[in-house]
């Protein structure tokens, strides 16, 4: 199904090599820490397992967290999924790791106070 949308995007058979559409082929060398947060029970969740590991063979600081038992929309479903609150404090606990120490302030991560 996927490649079917995939075939939509592209305007020529060269376009599967460009970097921007296929990271799986393109240089993953030096990049920041990454984190890949993975929905159970979703078709892509191939597609985040190998790209976590095409990141750590490239050298990469990976965080990689599957939610077991969820669908592919979880992440916003904070209201009646649990486990998307959880994966929302998270991410968010990822990118303080990240910019909180440039910054000093939580707020500027997440662009808003958070929910207490």
């Amino acid at each position: 199904m996927m490649a079917w949308f995939f075939d939509k995007l592209l305007n020529s058979d060269s376009d599967k090599q460009d970097p921007r559409l296929n990271l799986v082929a393109a240089d993953l060398k030096n990049l920041p820490p990454v984190t890949i947060i993975s929905a159970g029970i979703d078709p892509l969740r191939s597609d985040g397992d190998i790209i976590a590991d095409k990141l750590k063979a490239a050298g990469n600081n990976v965080t990689h967290q599957v939610y077991p038992g969820v669908t592919h929309e979880f992440f916003g479903m904070d209201a009646v999924v649990a486990k998307a609150g959880q994966a929302q404090d998270f991410a968010v606990a990822q990118l303080w790791k990240g910019w909180g120490p440039i910054t000093g302030k939580i707020d500027a991560v997440v662009g808003a106070p958070l929910k207490k």
